[in-house]
């Protein structure tokens, strides 16, 4: 992930382990194939934070998840089968992704669909990859070792399944949902080319996994596990989709979140959906913690960034109000 003097990945000055989860398995998914009117509104149901925490342990207990290595694998491996699990249509999407210093290693991007013939689509994202190095650790002994990666890549992940298993529950049939988790997202260089970072984002915009494919928009989740997070409207997602940015904020507060969904603009980041926005004409926006306008949190890129440090009710505010749009959208209430 990158940032620049005045925060991370500035775009210039302007711009439970396994068997606990069993606990919350999923039936299939029948194969809904044409939007349907709804009779009655949808209710929106209730995130589990326990469940999105209990999938952030299990992601941590593979170990760092950096491309190339058996941890990255063993754990992709495991959320394909739990999308599967789900119900939803799985697509892996490999590419060969490089570091900064040009050094190749193989990734994938998981794509987990649902109503995959349904029109109008939602995209709900987040990377999955870890960082490669804890370049930001205060200890210069941990600076080149990998990151335990539990809200920084973990925690969206996290939420995005609990998302799929609600999504089984609770059918959504006149709204297709994907959900993208990009990889690569976080193997960049601090002050190298900016597209050595969210690799995983770019590949698919380029190659997305169905011809044609089209969104009506996206919702990326990067680092929303930290506890007591604020969430800023960020700069880039002010740029590209400013009415959404304060249909989400808007909605998060009269929910009462009001306390983490503040009304303040940040500076613009490059994480994956700069690239989403940039390279299709998708508009994105990005849910990310700011402890402050130009800062990131504490365990940012350090060895702190471990499951102690994850809160419950941070996940649930997130994840919450994902719920939320995307059934009000279904209902036509957003």
């Amino acid at each position: 992930m990158r940032q620049y003097a005045f925060g991370r990945r500035l775009i210039f000055s302007l711009v439970l382990a396994t068997s606990t989860l069993f606990y919350f398995g999923c039936k299939n998914e029948a194969n809904i194939t044409t939007p349907a009117a709804l009779p009655v509104k949808l209710k929106v149901p209730v995130f589990d934070k326990d469940s999105a925490f209990a999938y952030i342990q299990t992601q941590v207990d593979f170990g760092p998840r950096v491309p190339g290595t058996e941890a990255h694998k063993r754990c992709g491996d495991w959320m394909v089968g739990r999308l599967k699990a789900c119900g939803a249509r799985v697509i892996e999407q490999p590419f060969t992704g490089k570091t900064f210093s040009g050094i190749s290693f193989q990734a994938r991007n998981i794509i987990a669909s649902f109503n995959e013939k349904v029109r109008p689509r939602i995209i709900l994202a987040a990377h999955w990859d870890t960082r490669f190095i804890a370049d930001q650790d205060p200890e210069m002994k941990n600076k080149n070792t990998p990151l335990p990666g539990a809200d920084d890549g973990g925690s969206g992940v996290g939420v995005l399944l609990e998302i799929a298993r609600q999504l089984q529950a609770n059918p959504i049939p006149n709204l297709g949902i994907d959900l993208l988790f990009f990889d690569a997202e976080d193997q960049g260089g601090e002050g190298s080319d900016p597209e050595s970072w969210c690799q995983g984002a770019q590949h698919w915009a380029l190659h997305k996994h169905t011809a044609g494919y089209q969104a009506k928009y996206g919702i990326l989740l990067d680092m929303v596990g930290g506890k007591s997070p604020r969430f800023t409207k960020e700069g880039t997602s002010v740029q590209y989709a400013s009415a959404f940015v304060d249909k989400v904020w808007t909605l998060a507060q009269r929910m009462g979140y009001g306390n983490y969904f503040v009304n303040e603009v940040s500076p613009a980041i490059i994480d994956d959906h700069y690239f989403i926005n940039r390279m299709t004409n998708i508009p994105m926006i990005d849910i990310i913690n700011r402890p402050t306008n130009n800062e990131f949190v504490a365990h940012w890129h350090t060895l702190e960034d471990k499951i102690e440090n994850i809160d419950r009710e941070a996940l649930k505010a997130t994840g919450q109000v994902v719920l939320a749009v995307i059934y009000r959208e279904a209902n036509g209430d957003l």
